[in-house]
């Protein structure tokens, strides 16, 4: 990570989708698929999913804020998936798939607080935002053939189901932050 870039750690249910997402956002390096936020020291995805090591699946997006920044980060992240609903997202349920933002300075909490407020107090959603917001601990990348999931199995049913559906909407609503479109 060069000293200009910015770590952001999101979990929005199962990281195949959010790491689709965010790795076509112009200014984006690197997404990385893990498990943050529980307290088992190196867990492994078996561990995670049995939902007794307190850790979600997440991404960790190194990305240059000049090119996009946290509150676009943010924007895309709440756009991408169902904040309102605790602990599940689709058919994927359990604590692991929590809506969650883990934030590496003082600074991204007290943007991602202003933008649940801003979510909560324009009824967006029609209820309530439970994304859960905690300081980064520990990261814990997953295992490599979770890297990259949608890219190398595109094809599989869930990819289709699940992941396209949400990069159509990403294509739709925020052509201006995608890398393909980037001057």
């Amino acid at each position: 990570m060069t000293p200009t870039n910015e770590v952001a750690v999101f979990g929005g249910g199962c990281f195949w989708c959010t790491e689709a997402v965010f790795a076509e956002l112009r200014g984006v390096m690197s997404v990385i698929p893990g498990y943050a936020g529980g307290s088992m020291k190196n867990p492994t995805y078996e561990e995670v999913c049995s939902g007794r090591t307190g850790h979600a699946e997440v991404t960790r997006i190194e990305s240059d804020p000049s090119q996009v920044t946290y509150r676009d980060l943010l924007t895309v992240f709440f756009a991408t998936h169902d904040p309102t609903t605790l602990n599940r997202q689709g058919s994927d349920v359990g604590t692991q798939y929590r809506s969650i933002i883990l934030y590496a300075s003082e600074e991204q909490k007290r943007e991602a607080e202003r933008f649940i407020r801003e979510l909560n107090d324009s009824s967006a959603y029609g209820k309530p935002v439970v994304t859960e917001i905690k300081p980064l601990g520990e990261f814990y990348e997953a295992e490599e053939y979770h890297r990259k999931y949608y890219e190398n199995n595109s094809y599989q049913p869930y990819c289709q189901v699940v992941i396209s559906p949400k990069l159509h909407k990403l294509h739709k609503q925020f052509t201006d932050l995608l890398k393909s479109h980037s001057k």
